[in-house]
């Protein structure tokens, strides 16, 4: 496509506009087949490319014969690559921030839902004493039962996280359920666990702004988020093109996100939990995690070193002695999303200094970008035992090829990436996973889908 583009500037400059016509012609079938097998999601087969491409090829064959300088040809080409290239790199960054923005942003039904939901808060006093029965049940407590952690603000995607682990344990009534979410976000998870039955699980929902621990003065993370200069780097739209679209995201100065490195000290009591995140989806019992022999590691999770991309030295900065004398470069990278923790093991190891430390290491940004993953990386480096990968399984939500047989013996599946399933732009062939735990019957979802 890209020689019969140059061939038609030529052919014009020789007014042979015959020939251009049919140079565009042909360029629009090949379009017309590339849009069609993009809006299938299928590639292209050998019997729908080959007539195109010989029927192309052998047009191109004529202006070749009308012996065309072939320095004007090499000349044109040239510059119309360039030019071709310099559209494809805008069209590229153009493509990655609306995905950003898409992904960033709440669609309207759910948006509905919530505000129904906040205003059963509001105006049932029944639900909010109902909530301060269940604050003190022994039950949250307990060690005997399993335990798991998710901190959020959306709501639909905690909902499908809560029932698909739910609806896939062996002994449900033996699940715990600990949600931390934002002042905003805290009544329309109440009102919405409150209302809901998962099968006699215990959920319980708290406020972050209870843990009144959690403070600039204690966590290096809270004292960068909150600073002027971190907020500026996030959302002024630097031109800095090291910097990816997708750290321009709100949920990396949302202290949320960084809840994971503060469990033992948010359950105290509690010595195993099994940290999920928001964009997963579980598929079979996790009670089996709880009795994993971790080897006196603080974290288990699945690595991700299949590809060499998901090695340390890709996510941290090797040319800083800091780095490069404590850490091997080739050191096989994890997965935040579904981990086990050991919290004695943790508590042992200080593993939150460790946290701490790196965090005021990189005040600057020298070491790592952005992001949870890399000072995970750095924290629990040593301390992570690696587990079979069927437990957690990644990229649905950016990549179209995972492996359907690694999806089906997947325990959890998570959508990591913009392309999230309870957005339109998530991937079709994917989302039937997530949707199956979505309580579609309930009144306020139908009422709300209908707006």
């Amino acid at each position: 496509m890209t020689l019969a583009k140059a061939y038609i500037v030529i052919a014009k400059e020789h007014n042979n506009l015959h020939l251009a016509w049919e140079l565009s012609s042909k360029i629009r079938s090949c379009q017309l087949l590339l849009s069609k097998a993009a809006m299938k999601e299928e590639p292209i087969s050998l019997d729908e490319a080959e007539p195109i491409i010989k029927s192309l090829s052998s047009l191109i064959s004529k202006p070749q014969d009308a012996h065309y300088d072939i320095a004007t040809t090499m000349m044109t080409m040239k510059s119309h690559i360039q030019a071709l290239e310099e559209r494809a790199n805008a069209a590229s960054v153009q493509s990655m921030m609306f995905g950003q923005l898409t992904a960033e942003s709440l669609p309207k039904n759910l948006h509905c839902l919530e505000i129904k939901l906040m205003s059963d808060w509001l105006t049932r006093k029944s639900l909010q004493d109902f909530a301060d029965e269940r604050r003190n049940s022994p039950r949250l407590v307990d060690n005997n039962l399993y335990h798991f952690c998710i901190f959020s603000d959306n709501l639909l995607a905690v909902s499908a996280v809560v029932n698909s682990t739910m609806s896939n344990a062996d002994h449900p009534k033996q699940l715990v359920f600990h949600i931390v979410t934002d002042v905003i976000h805290y009544g329309m998870m109440q009102a919405w666990f409150l209302n809901n039955d998962f099968k006699g699980s215990t959920v319980e929902v708290q406020n972050i702004e209870d843990l009144t621990w959690l403070n600039s003065s204690y966590s290096p993370a809270l004292k960068q988020l909150r600073e002027a200069d971190s907020r500026k780097y996030y959302f002024d739209g630097s031109e800095d093109a090291s910097i990816e679209p997708k750290f321009r995201n709100p949920k990396y100065i949302s202290v949320l996100n960084h809840l994971r490195f503060y469990i033992p000290e948010i359950y105290p009591q509690l010595e195993k939990i099994v940290f999920l995140d928001d964009d997963v989806v579980v598929q079979k019992d996790l009670t089996p995690l709880f009795s994993l022999d971790l080897h006196g590691n603080v974290n288990g999770a699945v690595e991700t070193c299949l590809e060499a991309f998901h090695r340390y030295y890709k996510y941290l900065n090797f040319s800083n002695p800091l780095i490069s004398s404590r850490f091997d470069p080739q050191a096989c990278g994890w997965a935040f999303g579904m981990n086990v923790f050991d919290l004695m093991a943790w508590r042992k190891a200080n593993v939150t200094a460790r946290y701490h430390y790196w965090l005021e290491q990189n005040a600057d940004r020298t070491l790592w970008k952005l992001g949870t993953l890399p000072p995970g990386l750095l924290a629990f480096y040593g301390l992570t035992e690696p587990l079979d990968r069927r437990w957690h399984v990644l990229g649905l939500g950016y990549d179209l090829n995972v492996d359907s047989r690694l999806i089906e013996s997947a325990a959890v599946v998570h959508f990591n990436g913009n392309m999230k399933p309870w957005l339109k732009l998530g991937i079709s062939k994917y989302r039937p996973l997530w949707e199956r735990y979505v309580n579609q019957t309930h009144p306020y979802l139908r009422d709300c889908a209908t707006h």
